[in-house]
């Protein structure tokens, strides 16, 4: 397949939770964190994302988590940094903050609750990108931000925008996906575990992954697969995988869900801040059934 923008993020980035104790991030438990899939081998890390719960983080605290998880990898792997926001000062004191910390890149999500114009999308991300000469991966997950990044916007945002390098695609929509792929050289990930698999069939390049979280070797394994021309062995971790990725995100919104689920395996203490809260006893017993059934619990 033909090499695309942003391939520095090819394979698997994976969307980190941030831990917390007592209402406060607990580093000793993120530092395990990062030195267990540095272990594990994972392509990239992206903390204060969706599933870090960066919405209730404050942003001192964005920029000391981004900047200790530059500093714990050490080199040992990708930081694709989130520091997105919906004030583009904001997101752009993050970023600059990022590039500063050593990050390789700024996972940007669009503009949530205010709901901009395309013209709007546009002048954020471009003013961004006029900031800094940090790699972006813009990402596009209506479900959450209220509103879509239109294939002609990002296509846009691609032309004028060299740092623009990636779209991690979050809208459920294969079609929209493939307008992107026809409309400009960006690398495209996916932001559904599940659909990793068909996005990559229409040229995608890896994921930004939440159920990576506990299975980072068996998503690059789908991955890596593909991206080798092996598509059975790929079709075989996708079957694998989506019980996983659908069973236990289905429970609750993320990362209610795959915090119970880490909690059962031993690996962090559930802990979230409001406005998310743990799932109840038959959403926990849901999760314990699926990890179960996966194999990583008996």
């Amino acid at each position: 397949m033909a090499a695309t923008r942003g391939e520095l993020f090819a394979g698997v980035t994976v969307a980190i939770v941030t831990p917390f104790k007592n209402g406060e991030v607990d580093w000793d438990e993120l530092g395990k964190l990062v030195d267990w899939h540095c272990e594990q081998g994972t392509d990239a890390l992206a903390p204060c994302g969706t599933t870090g719960e960066s919405p209730t983080l404050t942003h001192e605290e964005n920029e000391r988590v981004v900047s200790f998880v530059c500093e714990r990898a050490g080199g040992r792997t990708k930081v694709m940094a989130g520091t997105g926001s919906n004030s583009t000062a904001e997101a752009i004191r993050m970023t600059k903050a990022a590039k500063r910390a050593g990050a390789n890149g700024t996972l940007q999500v669009g503009p949530y609750y205010n709901k901009p114009s395309q013209e709007g999308y546009f002048r954020h991300f471009a003013a961004i990108a006029e900031a800094t000469d940090l790699p972006i991966v813009v990402y596009n997950i209506p479900g959450r931000t209220g509103s879509n990044i239109l294939p002609e916007t990002i296509a846009r945002m691609a032309e004028k925008c060299p740092t623009i390098v990636a779209v991690k695609e979050a809208t459920g929509s294969l079609d929209q996906a493939s307008s992107v792929a026809a409309l400009t050289d960006l690398t495209i990930l996916s932001g559904d575990d599940s659909l990793t698999l068909p996005l990559m069939s229409i040229g995608g390049k890896g994921v930004v992954s939440v159920v990576g979280n506990i299975v980072p070797r068996d998503m690059m394994a789908l991955v890596r697969a593909f991206a080798a021309g092996k598509f059975e062995e790929a079709l075989q971790w996708h079957r694998k995988l989506f019980p996983l990725c659908r069973d236990m995100l289905s429970v609750s919104t993320n990362p209610i869900p795959l915090k119970a689920a880490m909690k059962l395996l031993g690996r962090g203490n559930g802990e979230m801040r409001l406005p998310m809260c743990p799932i109840d006893a038959a959403g926990e017993a849901k999760v314990r059934q699926t990890l179960v059934n996966y194999g990583l619990l008996k």
